[in-house]
């Protein structure tokens, strides 16, 4: 799936070290509110458990530049007994702030609901992340509540906002339908 500056591929194990290093940034560990790096022993072996799951990821590329280059990952963890998805997605550090992490957004929930046939997807950021919560609301997002001090942002407590998009609402244009033939 792709646009004209993003696509999205498969999640790859021959990136394990690509990802982890970009795990590893202090601006993508404050943002998800973790506290501690982790070794890359550790991620390599925790991609092997990941890939035998049921959660949806995908590599996020950059395709500004005449080769496709690997900028992110993105995340579905579907609860499939409501068709229901939590969203999680990782930017490299050299692509932030550039529009890229809207369009692989936008792709996922493409992804989502004409592919997965999601109802609801839903995503938690810290409330002092402006420019995630920015981009999700570009994406198709809206603020449905908070959970108060769930979080920590640069050492002081936050409160978590949550967002939500519906099948319903989803009115980007899609990558996936044009490319489905349908019978007679």
């Amino acid at each position: 799936m792709r646009t004209e500056t993003c696509g999205l591929g498969p999640y790859r194990t021959d990136l394990v070290e690509t990802y982890w290093r970009w795990e590893q940034d202090p601006a993508l560990l404050v943002g998800y509110g973790r506290q501690a790096p982790e070794s890359l022993e550790a991620r390599t072996e925790g991609m092997a458990h990941q890939q035998r799951g049921e959660n949806i990821r995908f590599t996020i590329y950059d395709l500004s530049s005449d080769e496709p280059m690997p900028a992110g990952v993105a995340t579905l963890l579907p609860d499939h007994g409501v068709r229901t998805a939590e969203f999680v997605i990782m930017l490299g550090p050299e692509v932030r702030g550039r529009g890229l992490g809207t369009a692989a957004t936008r792709l996922a929930l493409d992804y989502a609901f004409h592919v997965t046939n999601l109802r609801m997807v839903w995503l938690k950021v810290l409330a002092p992340n402006t420019g995630a919560i920015r981009a999700y609301e570009k994406a198709g997002f809206q603020k449905v509540g908070s959970i108060r001090q769930a979080g920590y942002w640069l050492g002081q407590v936050c409160d978590e906002v949550v967002m939500d998009t519906l099948a319903s609402e989803f009115s980007v244009p899609s990558a996936i339908t044009p490319t489905v033939v349908t019978p007679g």
